[in-house]
């Protein structure tokens, strides 16, 4: 059996990695996309370990990106994410990720899709092909070439490496190509769930970066603090989670029924729980000590909690803590700079939102957040042709 042969860059993006192609070197029909795309991570892995393939078993390590010029005017590249399944034959294209959003701008200077200054900051204009928002990337050049090591230290990685600054343009508003619709689906700041086994909770369910669902972590019996070894692999915190957010998904209009969301649609929308600030020790050993945040905030991913913040979950709660009558605002609003810090498993970030009210509606122009990105292989995929 002969194996394909595709072009394609393997990248870290803020906490995450993913493997990044050119749209030209993949098939136009999607069924046969997806397929190659499946197995080119791995999937679906009845083990659950991604031994086939370059996915990582996890949320934050099982995912493509498909990148091309964009026809838009307003646009330098197009970017297309999916999310692929560990276990189950599905790539769900119906959201962003924010942290891969940090390598896209270096990912287009670095493949020719865009030209970028010898020196100094590139500009990248993204069009979010999935959810048809606007990103604005910063990216460091050097000597030509896209700088990627650097100083700037993200929790959640590792190593230090050179900042790209992102900006997502109007990431709440109903504009554009995304199904998500106006900010508040419902109409409603905050409406209320009922969810089987547990009753009724609160929850705020808005559209920024991605569709996402906030709650209080008292509403899941939780504090705020936890970390993934408190809840991954405890199955009755799983399944409570993926029931509120498959009700919450309905209630928003995503889907037609909770089975729907949990089979088809496992990436959007997120479900985050928030707290007010307390003392914790990260992921790492490290303290983060109540009086350095502005609250706690922790995600859930494809099923299981995120080992950090996803890049939209940041843009959803920068929106959410700047608009009274949130949940999210409840527990911890913006400063006067526009900025909120929380607390996440790996540790803490800053984000900030520009946001403005106007005959009583609230808009978000726009959230700003850093990251850090770097190319960790070049070369081709390898894929049995049949």
């Amino acid at each position: 059996m002969t194996q394909l042969r595709i072009p394609a860059v393997y990248m870290r993006g803020g906490t995450s990695k993913g493997v990044f192609f050119k749209a030209d070197d993949l098939p136009s029909d999607t069924q046969l996309r997806d397929k190659i795309l499946m197995r080119v991570i791995g999937s679906p892995d009845r083990y659950g370990k991604h031994i086939d393939g370059m996915g990582g078993a996890t949320s934050s390590t099982s995912k493509v990106v498909v990148m091309s010029k964009s026809s838009r005017s307003d646009c330098d590249v197009d970017y297309l994410f999916g999310a692929v399944a560990v276990e189950k034959p599905v790539i769900d294209w119906s959201g962003n990720c924010g942290n891969l959003s940090a390598a896209v701008g270096p990912y287009a200077i670095s493949a020719g899709l865009v030209e970028a200054p010898t020196h100094g900051l590139a500009t990248v204009r993204i069009w979010q092909a999935n959810i048809g928002k606007r990103i604005i990337a910063h990216v460091q050049m050097h000597a030509g070439e896209v700088q990627e090591t650097g100083d700037f230290e993200l929790d959640g990685v590792a190593f230090p490496a050179a900042e790209v600054k992102l900006e997502f343009i109007d990431p709440a508003s109903d504009e554009g190509e995304s199904e998500g619709g106006a900010m508040f689906p419902t109409g409603n700041k905050i409406d209320t769930l009922d969810i089987p086994g547990l009753g009724k909770i609160e929850v705020t369910l808005i559209n920024a970066g991605n569709p996402t669902i906030f709650v209080e972590a008292a509403s899941l019996g939780l504090d705020g603090t936890e970390l993934q070894s408190d809840v991954n692999g405890k199955t009755e915190i799983l399944k409570l989670a993926e029931s509120i957010r498959a009700h919450g998904a309905v209630a928003m209009g995503l889907v037609a029924t909770t089975e729907e969301a949990t089979e088809k649609r496992p990436h959007t929308p997120k479900l985050a729980f928030v707290a007010k600030p307390k003392s914790y020790i990260a992921s790492d050993g490290k303290s983060v000590s109540a009086q350095s945040i502005d609250m706690l905030a922790r995600i859930f991913s494809m099923g299981q909690l995120h080992h950090a913040m996803t890049g939209t979950g940041a843009v959803a709660i920068a929106a959410a803590a700047a608009i009274p009558g949130t949940i999210v605002h409840r527990v911890a609003p913006v400063g006067d700079d526009g900025r909120v810090r929380f607390g996440h498993p790996s540790g803490s970030l800053s984000v900030g939102a520009q946001a403005v009210e106007q005959e009583g509606q609230w808009s978000v122009k726009k959230v700003l957040m850093s990251r850090t990105a770097r190319r960790l292989m070049e070369g081709w995929v390898r894929v049995p042709a049949n």
